[in-house]
């Protein structure tokens, strides 16, 4: 008798190493189910992102009636703790637990932080803004509240992300840690884009009492998915809580992680293509409002486009760099494509073309996913298995930083254009000096690689050399 329930299971088992190019980095010990359970903490710190950058950015603005500066003060507040995350990373390799645990305690701490400020954000931004009866509260108040909950939220994100991260990569071999790493920007991808369309459905109708109520739900969906993604994931060791390493403290671990050859210079890059396609990524709508006269809805599209580019960068580069392929090469390969995507905006502002303009953007974000990726790749790659932890935080504090102030710049720039050109000329002429910028920026990142690519990196071991080395460095 055929057995209807066992194909279908079979079925079911193989979709996953058929459409996702990363997908076969589970096994026995590791099973793709346990790593999709894992990545639960990326659709939360997705969720987040979205809710804080996206939906919470407009609810202010518009309905709210907090002035635009004022937003975007309180949006910048989480790149505060950007730099401490490679203190974490470092925390968590070195952590000693009476339990022999080191990653999941911070996960957890992390969980409480965003738990928390989500708790304080719905009524901190109704008295930040006045609303009924919070118009006779201080404005102080409100000011010092929204700046807490903002910055709580933003330090869990880093939190739980950088050590997520980290755990992660402990799971699986060293060979197998690209598809990993790309596994988890994955889910963080779907993590965005699933929340973007539920908040967009929620508050369709807007309410103080449904904005309350949607925070409220982050904050409980954030609980309930992370403490799915941390359960039995890492094991006890009994070995390290009866004897426990001894401490090193983080000046000597980051003088030991950045003596080794080419990681300063690693950093530097990251910086630069960081840089270099973030600076225009809250841009890129207004750009095709403003100058190619596009709908929101259309400029809404571009965003998905974007996002889309980005997740095919991420799965072609899990694929390359699991098939051996040098993870500094993926990089340039990314930074390279960036160069015509932004010509390909700019030859858009002067043709009025929406299509070039679309293909552009698709162009752009895939860059943006094949750099993102390999630089990752090649920072996991060049640091010892114990200092994974600081090696991800280090990669992590220089690339939020690095996109902050460059989106930051971006504005300033488009701003001080504005009031210089005189009345009457294209609006494109705001835009196109940051594009040319971007591609500047990509091109001085290609510069800083040559060395790297000429000398060779730790990168460029074959994977049994890398895994031998981890194995010894433990």
């Amino acid at each position: 008798m055929f057995d209807y329930r066992r194909f279908a299971v079979q079925k079911l088992a193989g979709l996953g190493p058929r459409f996702l190019p990363f997908a076969d980095v589970a096994s026995d010990p590791v099973p793709l189910s346990r790593l999709l359970r894992l990545s639960l903490f990326q659709v939360t710190v997705g969720m987040a992102l979205v809710l804080m950058v996206g939906t919470l950015n407009r609810v202010m603005i518009v309905e709210l009636q907090v002035p635009a500066t004022l937003v975007a003060v309180m949006l910048a507040l989480p790149l505060v703790f950007a730099p401490f995350r490679a203190l974490i990373g470092h925390k968590s390799d070195t952590f000693q637990s009476a339990l022999g645990l080191r990653r999941l305690p911070y996960i957890f701490k992390g969980t409480m932080l965003q738990f928390g400020g989500f708790a304080i954000m719905p009524f901190a931004l109704l008295v930040l803004s006045g609303y009924g009866e919070a118009v006779d509260a201080p404005r102080w108040i409100g000011l010092s509240s929204a700046a807490l909950a903002f910055l709580l939220v933003g330090a869990g994100v880093h939190v739980v992300q950088t050590v997520g991260l980290a755990l992660a990569t402990d799971l699986v071999p060293v060979e197998d840690q690209p598809k990993v790493v790309g596994l988890m920007y994955v889910m963080l991808l779907v993590g965005m884009i699933v929340s973007a369309f539920a908040f967009g459905a929620l508050l369709e109708n807007y309410t103080p009492g449904r904005l309350i109520q949607v925070i409220q739900g982050c904050a409980v969906v954030t609980i309930v998915l992370n403490g799915i993604a941390m359960w039995k994931q890492e094991a006890r060791s009994r070995d390290r809580a009866a004897a426990p390493p001894a401490q090193t403290g983080f000046a000597e671990s980051w003088g030991r992680l950045s003596a080794r050859p080419g990681t300063l210079r690693l950093l530097a890059i990251i910086a630069l293509g960081t840089a270099g396609f973030g600076m225009a990524d809250v841009l890129l709508e207004p750009f095709g409002g403003q100058v190619l006269q596009m709908t929101v809805a259309q400029t809404t599209r571009l965003t998905v486009v974007l996002a889309f580019g980005s997740l095919v960068g991420f799965g072609l580069a899990s694929r390359w760099l699991g098939r051996g392929a040098q993870a500094l090469d993926v990089a340039m390969l990314g930074a390279l494509i960036g160069v015509p995507a932004f010509g390909g905006i700019i030859l858009s502002a002067m043709a009025l073309s929406m299509p070039v303009l679309v293909g552009a953007t698709l162009a752009a974000g895939f860059g943006a996913g094949l750099f993102s990726h390999g630089t990752l790749t090649a920072t996991m790659r060049a640091a010892p298995r114990d200092q994974i932890g600081l090696a991800l935080g280090a990669w992590g504090a220089v690339q939020t930083t690095a996109a902050g102030i460059s989106i930051a710049a971006g504005g300033v720039i488009r701003d001080l254009v504005l009031l210089a050109r005189p009345a009457g000329q294209s609006p494109a002429d705001a835009y196109i000096p940051i594009f040319a910028l971007e591609i500047l920026l990509l091109v001085l990142a290609f510069v800083v690689v040559l060395p790297l690519l000429r000398r060779g990196t730790t990168d460029r071991m074959d994977h049994k050399t890398r895994a031998d080395l981890a194995a010894r460095e433990v």
